[in-house]
């Protein structure tokens, strides 16, 4: 395969990561204004936004079987025109009422759901092509979406544009421009390999390799820190430590920026020293991070540990998912595995915290971070990458006799 072939897939695969993240921030944008113009109460809206969660948990176990049949690719421009449909239902729903901004959220999870395992994948093949690590940055490019989508936000509100036209905008934009780069993908395994081989086994039977669900283990883990430290620090700065809403958001700005630049610049300590070294140490500096955040005994201490955690989270999950795509074979069954455990985090963390929160206060509850980084610290070595006889070993074991 030609280099430029595989740089044309670097890029194709950032643009997939880059337009997911910015077409979920587009929409989390204006969320304000669907709750204002539908009149949705607090519980209302928490309602709605499930059918979300609820169009995720449905894709993400059968993102495996579709990317093993058809490929990351199609994939990827399938999904891209199925969210693009949500986000369109969700403007249509934003001027005639609830329902269809229902169902445009199911879309819009489903989509993303699926869409996510599939760029994951080809980031893995990407990273096997070019022989260095650099999945991390596809995560950063995620996070650079997600900022791109929400200033766009902010704008497109200071200049009083409607929800529905915004929406519609970037849904015609997604469905420009991701499938036109999604083509440029390289294929998911090696060409040279018998079709038979590849797909020899069902992709279910990743859900009982014990090295894929240890990975997922982990990478929940990661997930939960880094989903907590989204929907809580500023909460926790302000109401644990007391500060103006204006330095509790800068707090959470503090974290995202330490979480991009950790996994811009974190590829290059990976190649160096390896997976497992490098992410246990960067899960116990995450540990330290939570720690200093919730015990520490002024507003500068916390600040300080929203830099460390925020470091710490940078590359637990973009390292799992370059763990589940080792074998190229099972990459498409893995990564979708690791995905639907790893999201479980993301769904269940907040209000987890929520709940603990009430009783003990949201600072003190999130020292329930540390606890789950500190697991991940243990089971690091579950990351390091397969030799060549490994995969083979493991579906022998796995595939039942006949």
């Amino acid at each position: 395969m030609s280099e430029t072939t595989v740089k044309n897939a670097t890029a194709a695969t950032y643009a997939a990561f880059i337009g997911s993240g910015f077409a979920f921030a587009s929409w989390a944008s204006r969320i304000p204004q669907v709750r204002d113009s539908l009149d949705l109460d607090p519980a209302a809206l928490g309602l709605v936004l499930l059918a979300i969660a609820a169009g995720s948990l449905v894709a993400l176990p059968l993102s495996g079987p579709v990317v093993t049949r058809i490929g990351s690719a199609r994939t990827v421009m399938a999904m891209a025109v199925v969210l693009a449909v949500g986000v369109l239902t969700v403007a249509f729903g934003s001027l005639v009422g609830v329902a269809p901004v229902v169902v445009g959220l199911f879309l819009l999870g489903f989509g993303n759901g699926a869409w996510d395992v599939a760029m994951n994948v080809q980031g893995t093949v990407v990273e096997r092509r070019l022989g260095r690590s650099i999945m991390a940055r596809f995560h950063a490019g995620f996070s650079l979406g997600t900022v791109a989508g929400a200033l766009l936000g902010a704008a497109l509100v200071a200049l009083d544009v409607p929800v529905a036209a915004h929406l519609a905008v970037v849904a015609l934009l997604v469905v420009a421009v991701v499938p036109a780069y999604a083509r440029r993908f390289v294929p998911d395994h090696d060409e040279s390999e018998p079709a038979e081989q590849v797909a020899k086994s069902s992709p279910l039977t990743a859900w009982r390799e014990p090295r894929t669900l240890l990975i997922g283990l982990f990478v929940l883990a990661f997930a939960f820190a880094e989903g907590v430290g989204n929907d809580w620090i500023s909460v926790a700065a302000i109401d644990g430590h007391h500060v103006p809403a204006a330095l509790g958001t800068l707090a959470f700005a503090a974290f995202l920026t330490a979480m991009t630049v950790g996994r811009w610049f974190g590829p290059g300590l990976l190649d160096r020293y390896g997976r497992v070294p490098v992410v246990r140490v960067l899960a116990v500096i995450g540990v330290a991070g939570v720690a200093l955040f919730v015990f520490g005994p002024t507003p500068y201490y916390a600040f300080a540990g929203t830099l460390l955690w925020g470091l710490g989270v940078a590359l637990g999950f973009p390292v799992g998912m370059s763990a589940g795509g080792d074998d190229p074979r099972r990459a498409a069954a893995r990564v979708s595995v690791i995905a639907s455990i790893g999201y479980c985090a993301f769904l269940a963390g907040p209000p987890a915290i929520g709940f603990l929160g009430d009783r003990i206060s949201v600072l003190r509850a999130l020292a329930s971070v540390a606890v789950l980084l500190g697991i991940a610290a243990l089971i690091a070595t579950t990351v390091r990458p397969l030799t060549p006889a490994e995969p083979t070993r493991a579906e022998e074991t796995l595939t039942p006799a006949a």
